[in-house]
């Protein structure tokens, strides 16, 4: 099931690393913050190269809808009242900032990726408190933000928070552009990281600083990401014959569904879950297909199924990216994760953060994106719910496993994996690693493929 982005897209091929080498900088993973931060660092003439288990773009990145947007559905009011004005200040500035600066690289270069600004708006069937609070939040932080009653989607809505000037664009179409100016191997998987050094199957880099930006960071100690994260998919219909919108659009509410116009196609996005937390079979190719594509009947007669795909992200336990310092004990390590449903802004924001902190430059925005910042209530609090996760997954591991071609617990850390029958896979429900029907990897962190029967 591939995304429309990969549908008219081509990105060159990239030989594999030749043998050992030296470098300044090395960044683990060739998505978009992979390339922006080599491309960011060779700016500020620190050489980086650029590491990739398979192909450039090859992970979430082709996933996305490709909104930028610094609307990150409702977090403004909540930052002000969890970390206080200044660092809900900077959340804010660096990510208005970073739709500004993909405007002007896009510009600057002349890559044509259909990059447009257009308004982002977060809606509500049901009711407008929540909607008010957050527009009086987001002004107040500089953000030129509205409340609407009214709006061009084809039901009716009690209110809307309107922010402008967000944008949209072709990620693959940027990428492969982008891509061509940065040092990058393809076919390398780093396999550990000691120190300075990250090893391949094809070789050692040795690096002055060591940057993770491939989705969820394979290394558990010292870091504890995967106790610090979980995963979420989340899938996307593509219709034709739909009606088309010039905004973007995010429901709030629990059944709340995205809205994003792409050329003559409307993505139409929801479902959101847990990984590993999946339904059986029904009606639609799978349940949550199947449920899209009933929500399109209704919402847009007479549109019919273009294309379909999902996306995995990463969800934080206080709703923040991490982005800094791998870790106090390794302060060479660098990280980029968790970046939610806002990939694409965030991607952006970690660039041009790392390269700060590599280069040595004074950073404000950093503190509220910092991985060591300080530990929330409610961060407290998912860490519970992720921890009660994790522990029924291992003891699952215990059960029988069934007729599965597969030995059924998660290579990573054990956990027993779930059927997802609307992606045909084998899902971990404690850290979101993903497996075929034939045990082999789709996502991380697990390093290696599920070993098959006897």
């Amino acid at each position: 099931m591939e995304s429309v982005w990969m549908e008219d897209t081509k990105i060159r091929t990239r030989e594999p690393l030749p043998g050992d080498l030296e470098v300044p900088a090395v960044v683990i993973g060739a998505g978009l913050a992979g390339i922006l931060t080599a491309y960011y660092l060779k700016q500020a003439g620190i050489r980086a190269v650029v590491l990739e288990t398979d192909r450039i773009g090859s992970g979430q990145t082709k996933n996305t809808t490709a909104k930028i947007t610094s609307q990150h559905n409702l977090i403004y009011a909540r930052l002000i009242r969890t970390f206080g004005r200044r660092m809900a200040e900077h959340y804010a500035s660096a990510n208005e900032a970073a739709i500004g600066e993909y405007e002007r690289l896009i510009a600057e270069k002349g890559i044509r990726c259909d990059f447009a600004r257009r308004p982002a708006y977060l809606y509500s069937r049901t009711g407008t408190g929540l909607l008010a609070r957050e527009t009086e939040a987001a002004q107040s932080l500089g953000i030129q933000a509205s409340f609407e009653t009214e709006c061009e989607l084809p039901f009716p809505v009690a209110g809307a928070v309107r922010f402008g000037r967000q944008a949209s664009f072709h990620p693959l179409k940027f990428l492969a552009a982008l891509a061509e100016e940065v040092e990058v191997y393809e076919q390398t998987k780093a396999l550990k990281v000691e120190g300075r050094r990250v090893e391949t199957a094809r070789g050692w880099v040795t690096a002055e600083h060591v940057v993770f930006a491939a989705h969820f960071p394979f290394i558990n100690v010292p870091g504890y990401y995967f106790a610090r994260m979980y995963q979420e998919r989340s899938y996307v219909v593509a219709l034709e014959g739909a009606e088309r919108f010039e905004g973007m659009y995010l429901g709030i509410d629990r059944d709340g569904l995205s809205f994003r116009t792409c050329g003559d196609l409307l993505l139409l996005g929801g479902g959101s879950h847990r990984t590993g937390r999946n339904k059986g079979d029904r009606a639609g190719g799978g349940c949550r297909y199947g449920e899209l594509l009933g929500r399109a009947r209704e919402i847009c007669p007479g549109s019919r199924e273009a294309l379909r795909w999902s996306a995995q992200d990463c969800m934080t336990l206080d709703g923040l990216p991490y982005i800094g310092r791998f870790s106090r004990r390794r302060p060479f390590w660098y990280v980029a994760t968790g970046f939610g449903k806002w990939g694409m802004t965030t991607a952006m924001v970690s660039a041009r953060i790392l390269t700060a902190l590599i280069g040595g430059r004074e950073c404000p925005e950093a503190d509220i994106f910092s991985p060591q910042r300080h530990f929330t209530a409610q961060a407290a609090k998912e860490l519970a719910v992720h921890g009660a996760h994790t522990v029924k997954g291992l003891a699952k591991h215990l059960l029988p496993s069934g007729n599965r071609a597969i030995v059924p617990n998660c290579p990573h850390m054990g956990c027993r994996l779930e059927r997802n029958p609307d992606e045909e896979s084998y899902d971990c429900p404690c850290h979101g690693s993903r497996f075929d029907r034939e045990g082999h990897l789709m996502d991380g962190p697990a390093q290696t493929d599920c070993r098959r029967k006897k």
